[in-house]
């Protein structure tokens, strides 16, 4: 038997791939994060026991999974987005293959990619962007990003759990260079019914996206100013400062 480490895609319930979502119908027992579709959860077999991640320390989950794949069962570890980006499916892979349990990553669509496009922004255009810069929002305002090789990077900045952070982040970029008029876009509950974007430039932004709830991603650069002619009409409502 095998734990599989599962990505859920961005938000959608049917961004999921087609293996994963062979693996969740098949499995003994479901170990999900908060922010997945509850369609997905009920797509687990009626008798597959159902464990949430919200409650849990990281530790927990990892003995969780030891425990179960140890005891022989089909375990599924639905993530959102990807297992291995910003997911910690690397701390769980690496508590798995530490106790000799057997498992597999089957990779997720990233909101890296897949929440700006559902918002009309390409991450990479040519003579736009041909660099993507992926950064944690997460420890922001304890000055562990670096602003100064941020603000400086060509192509794109997307910033994953930034939403609180926003104000703080623009305030570092525009010290170190970054130009006040760079287009910005925050975009809540991307790839969902719900899905909402502002659009600003850097120097506005944050105060553009007060009222936004995450989850939310944050995308900075020359890219965002092709959302108003390529955002498709199930984007959501889009508002532009």
């Amino acid at each position: 038997m095998t734990v599989y480490l599962v990505g859920a895609g961005p938000g959608d319930p049917e961004l999921i791939t087609a293996r994963g979502l062979r693996l969740l119908r098949a499995c003994d027992i479901l170990v999900h994060d908060r922010l997945v579709a509850a369609e997905l959860v009920e797509e687990a077999p009626p008798e597959a026991l159902r464990v949430p991640r919200e409650r849990l320390t990281q530790e927990e989950v990892n003995e969780l999974l030891v425990a179960y794949g140890r005891a022989g069962l089909e375990v599924v570890r639905l993530k959102g987005g990807d297992p291995f980006v910003f997911g910690r499916g690397g701390e769980e892979a690496l508590a798995l293959a530490a106790a000799g349990v057997p498992f597999e990553v089957v990779p997720g669509v990233s909101a890296l990619a897949a929440v700006p496009a559902a918002a009309g922004i390409p991450v990479t255009h040519r003579g736009l962007a041909s660099q993507v810069t992926v950064v944690t929002g997460h420890g922001c305002d304890g000055g562990v990003l670096d602003y100064a090789a941020l603000a400086g990077a060509p192509g794109t900045l997307v910033f994953f759990m930034a939403l609180r952070a926003l104000a703080t982040i623009a305030d570092g970029l525009l010290a170190h260079g970054k130009p006040p008029s760079t287009p910005a876009a925050v975009i809540a509950s991307g790839t969902l019914p719900e899905q909402r974007a502002v659009v600003a430039p850097l120097a506005d932004i944050a105060e553009a996206a007060r009222g936004l709830e995450p989850p939310a991603l944050v995308v900075i650069g020359e890219v965002v100013s092709l959302g108003g002619v390529l955002a498709p009409s199930s984007a959501g409502e889009t508002v532009a400062v």
